[in-house]
């Protein structure tokens, strides 16, 4: 996540025609450099890409980084400007954090607590209550290191992206304090205390990220070493790049730093520790050579629609996690209410809930930084320091408090209808293994192919027909319902997530280890009475699944492929307590993604004209001329899904007795 008081520094680099602001910036000591809000804006854009999941920004989450050295320069640079002018106090720097960072934020947390209380479940609305009291007294951080891992990125928390600004709080709760205390007890040490510092908390990211990468990316002692980069540059500590030659090949070499993480590294990577240093570095370099002169990186991000990205990536930041929540909710704009007729295969569900994403991030980016941002800085709304200082105080009370009667109400669950908390009650395993074999025949990024357990998972049984079930998480989710199903059969399980089964996987490299084995090691010397293919499916599958079948008949080995399952823009349990509380019985329908059924209609065409093999049509077994099945019950209490993509337990036992009734199984 991004470092979000980076982007809400000082105004005084800021460039602005107000006088107000000309007389900041000559207070500050400060000139205005754009290449820094450039800086910004590759930050910025690098998180949100990351966070809605577009292709080749895989590590954009270093982002964060990159925006901890432009903090830590900046603050560091007033900082040492108003203690050498004798005017630095503390009470007038915290002023200055209060008018930066807390009516932007403020005026998120206010959105989104509305939000929250009109969609969140009772449980969820919980536990964004204690999110909000986290974030209000600025230890969020601490409290997702407790809760949730980064790159878990659990989408019922909308307050998630707040740990950053805790930890830079925490950060500058203790910096100015300790330089008091240098200059006061060891005068002319300034810098080596500084650089010891630096080095003591980069040596502890790194050893702590080997230990528990949860720790270290969330705690302030493994991140302070990237905001006190920053405070070297601002001590002067490098020698100045008074050649163009040189500037230029430093930021060209910084810039290249940073996009090689933000496109090479991976949720695999493992961060922050050593691997941080690249971002930084490159950070670094950028901000180092824009002090003496120009370059071409700098000129590039000194363009002003770049700057622009810049200005506005605080509030960018602050409201782009919350509509990402809210879209993966259902609540804004779905797909499946977008009529493209014979377009619909064009735009996937995920690139829709990009576009939207984006969208509305921007445009409410916009209106925030001119409507509450500016105008708090140096606008009609900028306060004093007394008025400010109550004025916070009275806002976090408010929140504090109305997040602490939440968590005593339980989350107000007589918001829902009864009915509608039972169903959505299955949302509480939507992340869990279907087959309960997760970690053992069921390969997860929390549990790689080492664990696969192939005397448990691919143990034969002699007096059964043997089948191997293999593919991703769609064919965990079948596993138990054919295992019992089946009754003469015995059904063996290879499933690893997100691996859609191929021979040149281009998967994880467990989905590759996976594959490997199954055609390289076991079926080419281990007899079996089939093989059962399932996959969450697309068009750029069904090739190389033409070269996995050929391969299979060549061996000898019969195969039966299962096709894709209907899929919703949203969780299915939600859109069904939804439709129960707002009376709206057929808003899950109107959430259906398209494109589904025409994959399944080219992937049974292929299975009779091309493959020749049996094929096992899951989405016209849900769905036919009067709709989707929806509840795996004729009681209505059970969703048939667990999300927007999985069947639920009780929906693959649904679904997977009506075939073997119908004799297709």
């Amino acid at each position: 996540m991004i470092n979000t008081t980076a982007l809400a520094d000082e105004k005084a680099t800021e460039p602005t025609k107000s006088h107000a602001n000309s007389q900041a910036a000559q207070k500050s000591g400060l000139k205005y450099r754009a290449d820094i809000d450039g800086l910004r804006a590759v930050a910025v854009v690098s998180v949100v890409a990351f966070h809605i999941g577009l292709n080749r920004f895989g590590g954009g989450f270093v982002g964060v980084d990159v925006f901890f050295v432009i903090s830590g320069y900046l603050i560091s640079s007033i900082i040492f400007a108003e203690v050498s002018a004798s005017r630095f106090t503390i009470v007038g720097f915290y002023e200055r954090r209060i008018r930066r960072i807390f009516p932007a934020l403020f005026a998120m947390l206010a959105a989104c607590s509305i939000a929250a209380a009109i969609f969140l479940l009772p449980r969820e609305l919980v536990d964004y209550a204690k999110s909000m009291l986290a974030a209000t007294g600025s230890v969020s951080n601490i409290f997702f290191w407790q809760h949730s891992g980064y790159f878990d990125a659990p989408t019922s928390k909308p307050l998630l992206h707040t740990w950053s600004l805790a930890v830079e709080e925490q950060f500058y709760l203790t910096f100015p304090l300790f330089l008091l205390v240098v200059r006061r007890f060891f005068p002319g040490r300034l810098r080596t205390a500084v650089s010891l510092l630096f080095v003591a908390s980069l040596v502890a990211s790194g050893i702590v990220v080997l230990q528990d990468r949860t720790t270290a990316f969330y705690m302030p002692y493994t991140r302070a070493w990237e905001l006190l980069l920053g405070t070297l540059l601002s001590l002067k500590i490098f020698p100045a790049l008074r050649s163009a030659g040189l500037r230029n090949v430093a930021t060209l070499a910084g810039l290249g730093m940073i996009l090689w993480s933000v496109m090479f590294y991976s949720e695999a990577t493992l961060f922050p520790g050593f691997s941080a240093l690249l971002p930084c570095v490159g950070s670094a370099l950028i901000i180092w050579a824009g002090e003496t002169g120009g370059s071409i990186v700098g000129s590039v991000l000194s363009w002003r629609p770049v700057v622009f990205v810049g200005l506005i990536s605080y509030s960018l930041y602050l409201w782009h996690w919350p509509i990402i929540v809210l879209q993966k909710m259902g609540v804004l704009i779905g797909l499946g209410g977008v009529h493209l007729g014979a377009h619909a295969g064009l735009l996937s569900e995920h690139r829709f809930d990009m576009f939207v994403e984006i969208v509305l991030s921007l445009g409410l980016a916009i209106l925030s930084w001119r409507f509450v941002e500016t105008p708090f800085r140096s606008g009609p709304l900028r306060l004093s320091r007394r008025p400010l200082f109550v004025l916070a105080v009275v806002v976090m009370s408010v929140f504090m408090g109305g997040a602490a009667w939440t968590v005593l109400a339980q989350g107000f669950p007589g918001r829902f209808p009864e009915k509608a908390l039972q169903v959505a009650s299955a949302l509480d395993s939507q992340q869990e293994s279907k087959s309960g074999r997760v970690g053992t025949c069921f390969i997860t990024t929390e549990f790689h192919f080492d664990s696969y357990r192939q005397d448990t998972c691919l143990r034969q049984d002699s007096g059964k027909k043997n089948y191997l079930l293999l593919g991703d998480s769609h064919s965990d989710m079948l596993w138990a319902a054919l295992n019992t199903g089946l009754k003469n059969a015995n059904v063996m399980q290879a499933s690893t997530a997100a691996c859609v089964p191929s021979l040149a996987p281009s998967g994880s490299e467990d989905c590759k280890k996976m594959m490997a084995y199954i055609f390289r090691s076991y079926l080419p010397t281990h007899p079996v009475q089939g093989v059962f293919l399932a996959a969450r499916w697309g068009q750029n599958n069904l090739g190389s699944l033409t070269e996995l079948i050929t391969w299979l008949n060549q061996h000898q080995v019969p195969v039966t492929v299962f096709g894709p399952v209907p899929e919703y823009d949203a969780p299915l349990p939600r859109l069904l307590a939804d439709s129960i509380a707002w009376n709206k019985p057929a808003l899950a329908s109107q959430h259906l993604v398209q494109g589904q059924q025409m994959l399944d209609a080219e992937m049974q065409r292929m299975a009779t004209t091309t493959w020749h093999v049996p094929y096992i049509s899951l989405y016209d077994e849900i769905c036919g001329s009067n709709g989707c099945l929806e509840y795996a019950d004729p009681t209505h209490k059970l969703p048939l899904m667990a999300d927007d993509n999985h069947l639920s337990n009780p929906g693959a036992i649904s679904v997977v007795q009506r075939l073997v009734d119908q004799g297709k199984l």
